[in-house]
């Protein structure tokens, strides 16, 4: 009954949905304040429906009513409880449920939270949320209905790919929905704004801690994602240049310059029509990214469904969201006043540079993902663009740009003097040369540039907030101006800080990776990286619903015992798959890495290791550009929000 219960609630959530798509527009234009005050109402009655049909698809897998064929198909009853309830979301139908349900819990938030923004702005916000969720509520419905039933219902279910039974699933994709979805919320904004005809600083502050968010909420996504791929997959990498992946950094990328744009349009009434088209587009590829991993058109370890009919529904509405969106644009923007000046050396043309690389960084990146697919549609030939064709062009420009975040922050709005800020930069200039001596005596060759622009990048965004301190006035006064500081120019150097410390992670994975495979017995060892890995014993071992080849390996340095790993290679009965469990020894400044490979006769296994220094700076990176965005979100000016516009 619960299946029946929570299909009839999505039936609701979609009425609802289309009623807000239509009611509130039609209101904001005759300016009917009670049919507008209709958007906040239903935003949250179809948060409750939605979330509803959510808990009732997780009570039905948790309980394992395999009378519902996705249960059947995606679970199993020896599964344990965290596999189950993470697996509504394992699978095509139960995602795009989440996706849904995201996308209503921020359309929720601005009918709950956005007192202060205009009725007229408001309503036609949320009437372009309306739109969105009742397009991929009727996706779900007509073609993807996660409550059909089985009958005669099957005993058991067939159980949840290995590859997800992991907390990974518990984590990634919820964050990486909360980032794609979140940036629904720029795009209508953008929408609203080119409907009112009229783009300013007050729109600039109201749009742009929805965008933090959903950027800082896409940074973990990624990140989680990434060190998800390093320890479960059993290669010993964390970013494979996949298209799902690519298909993730490409928003991540147009997100990140949609912040920097706004900022423009917040202090310096400048470059809106540029903010506008970016917020459409950043959400245009985050919709691409549902499609990619949808359609079918791929072939990816992300992928949740190869249904074209599914494909091409999502590409309609893909169409249809992002040909309106332009079109409006096309129409409106040319009727924006243009911004107000300023000088080629100035804040405004270091943040134009940042939009220029990241955007050109996303369209190298958009045409190595989709040129093969291009190349198979008009001549049938294979066409593979592999991770050196994606660094010959990502890793140049990243340089380049982050050479320039270190500049950009000591310009001046306006007017600005290019050799102050480099002078200024002097500290920041000296540790980079330092480092680049350090690293090419440590034999990192190119790297030693990389290595060289991110202690420039750590160290001149860190000199920001020490400038801003004035030391020179003693401690106790600088330490109270620190504290006086606005949390957006904290958010702003720790998430720089962060940019760099990922940075460095990346140099260093790329260029001091040792690697080791060979043939092993119980009792014999094999060396990496001055470490001495001996493999113990293999032993049978039965987990709640898999059997497992369990290797123990004892590590040592100059003949002395370190520690000891675990690595297993697990056979799961339902659905009948294996998966590689790594060992990892992670420290601060390395990982051991050890896989459990092919049995083979007389006891002799294969066994790959390992070594990663400083890659754990990876993922720290990202947590801190993750804590450098929530410092920003709790500025209170963005809390509180911009003030009321004056009258036009």
């Amino acid at each position: 009954m619960i299946a029946e219960v929570g299909l009839f609630s999505l039936v609701l959530a979609f009425t609802l949905a289309v009623a807000q798509a239509t009611v509130p527009l039609y209101g904001a234009a005759v300016g009917d304040g009670r049919l507008m005050a209709f958007a906040r109402s239903s935003a949250i009655g179809q948060l409750l429906f939605v979330a509803f049909a959510f808990g009732s698809l997780t009570a039905a897998f948790v309980v394992s009513d395999f009378s519902v064929s996705l249960v059947a198909q995606h679970s199993h009853s020896a599964k344990p409880l965290m596999y189950k309830i993470s697996g509504v979301w394992g699978n095509h139908e139960g995602s795009m449920l989440l996706w849904v349900l995201i996308l209503a819990i921020f359309g929720g938030a601005v009918a709950a939270f956005a007192r202060n923004l205009p009725d007229t702005l408001v309503a036609r916000v949320l009437a372009v949320q309306g739109m969105i969720g009742a397009g991929f509520l009727a996706f779900i419905l007509f073609t993807s209905n996660p409550f059909a039933r089985l009958d005669p219902a099957p005993v058991n279910g067939n159980g949840l790919n290995p590859l997800l039974q992991d907390p990974g699933l518990a984590t990634h994709p919820p964050f990486l929905y909360l980032g794609y979805v979140g940036f629904s919320m720029a795009f209508s904004f953008a929408v609203a704004a080119l409907i009112e005809g009229r783009v300013d600083p007050a729109w600039a502050r109201w749009v742009r801690p929805w965008t933090l968010a959903a950027w800082a909420f896409l940074t973990m996504g990624i990140m989680l994602g990434s060190l998800w791929a390093y320890y479960e997959l059993g290669w010993g990498g964390w970013w494979f240049w996949d298209p799902v992946e690519n298909a993730s950094l490409m928003p991540w990328l147009a997100g990140t310059a949609l912040l920097h744009s706004a900022i423009v349009v917040e202090k310096r009434d400048a470059l809106k029509r540029w903010t506008i088209l970016l917020a459409i587009l950043t959400f245009t590829l985050s919709l691409i990214g549902t499609f990619l991993v949808r359609s079918g058109v791929i072939s990816s370890v992300h992928s949740f469904a190869s249904d074209p009919a599914r494909g091409v529904f999502i590409l309609g509405l893909l169409v249809a969201t992002t040909g309106g969106a332009l079109t409006l644009y096309a129409i409106r923007a040319p009727q924006m006043k243009l911004g107000n000046l300023f000088a080629f050396a100035s804040r405004e043309t270091s943040l134009i540079l940042n939009n220029v690389f990241l955007v050109v960084t996303c369209g190298a990146i958009f045409i190595g993902t989709f040129l093969p697919l291009f190349v198979q549609i008009s001549n049938g030939d294979q066409l593979s663009v592999g991770a050196p064709v994606y660094n010959f062009f990502f890793v140049p420009l990243a340089i380049v740009l982050m050479a320039l975040m270190a500049i950009g922050p000591l310009l001046s709005w306006k007017r600005g003097n290019i050799a102050a800020a480099l002078f200024r930069l002097k500290v920041a200039a000296v540790a980079a040369l330092g480092v680049a001596a350090g690293t090419l005596l440590l034999q990192a060759g190119w790297a030693a540039i990389a290595f060289a622009v991110a202690a420039w990048l750590l160290v001149g965004s860190v000199w920001v907030i020490v400038e801003r301190m004035n030391l020179s006035g003693g401690l106790g006064a600088a330490w109270a101006r620190a504290a006086g500081l606005p949390r957006s120019a904290w958010g702003m150097v720790v998430a720089h800080a962060g940019v760099a410390v990922c940075a460095i992670g990346i140099a260093s994975m790329s260029v001091w990776t040792a690697e080791t495979v060979t043939l092993l017995k119980a009792g014999q060892a094999a060396s990496v990286a001055g470490y001495e890995v001996r493999l113990l014993s293999v032993r049978d071992e039965q987990g709640p619903n898999y059997t497992a080849k369990v290797g123990r390996f004892a590590v040592s340095i100059g003949g002395a015992q370190i520690d000891e790993m675990i690595a297993e290679k697990r056979v799961y009965p339902n659905p009948g798959s294996e998966t590689t469990e790594a060992a990892l020894r992670v420290r601060p400044l390395d990982v051991l890495y050890v896989t459990l490979g092919q049995g083979h006769p007389d006891g002799v296994w294969t066994v790959r290791m390992y070594h990663h220094p400083l890659v754990v700076f990876i993922w720290g990176g990202a947590v801190i550009m993750v804590l450098g965005g929530l410092l920003s979100l709790s500025d209170r000016r963005l809390r509180v929000g911009a003030p009321r516009r004056a009258a036009a």
